[in-house]
């Protein structure tokens, strides 16, 4: 009977240590190499080619002639890659430019966004009175993220026998009587 139990035991391990390993496989693309932003930002053309995945606060898109440039104020990524609201972690703005065309309404001015692709150097733009220097990534794909993503999960009470289930503590039973 121990051997029996020990042996659906171990069964049970190696099936739940799998699907934990198979679900942190599949939040980041294994052929996606983990750089900081603040790497990339300081020599963006020392990264040309090399694919990333940043994410951020959208301040502008604008439709040109070689596609749609997005520019993004970078923020951290969570584990879901869904990038943090806290604008104090930000370490500076990139721009991404979408080769297909993509309409600058769909990604209004403040919506939260998550890039997917290759750098391929980096851009000169006007930025109020000075002039800065934006790391450029084509964008491969967009995972713009809306309002109710941002919601944690409800955490919803078990209804059922618990530990605490017994006669007095049923949803039926009541401390008082009922003369209504």
């Amino acid at each position: 009977m121990r051997q029996l139990l020990a042996a659906n035991l171990s069964v049970v391990l190696l099936v739940s240590g799998c699907a934990l390993t198979r679900g942190q496989t599949e939040i980041v693309p294994p052929d996606v190499p983990p750089l900081a932003f603040a790497e990339v930002k300081t020599a963006p053309e020392s990264y040309t080619g090399q694919s990333v995945i940043f994410g951020g606060k959208v301040l502008g898109a604008r439709r040109l002639k070689e596609g749609t440039r997005i520019e993004i104020l970078e923020l951290p990524l969570g584990a879901s890659l869904q990038p943090t609201t806290d604008l104090s972690t930000s370490q500076g703005r990139f721009v991404a430019l979408r080769k297909e065309f993509l309409d600058p309404a769909t990604i209004p001015v403040g919506t939260f966004i998550t890039v997917t692709g290759e750098i391929t150097g980096s851009i000169t733009l006007p930025l109020d009175e000075t002039a800065y220097t934006y790391p450029l990534i084509h964008a491969t794909s967009l995972r713009v993220w809306s309002e109710q993503d941002e919601e944690p999960p409800r955490i919803r009470r078990p209804i059922g026998p618990g530990p605490y289930w017994g006669p007095y503590w049923s949803p039926y039973w009541h401390p008082w009587p009922y003369y209504w």
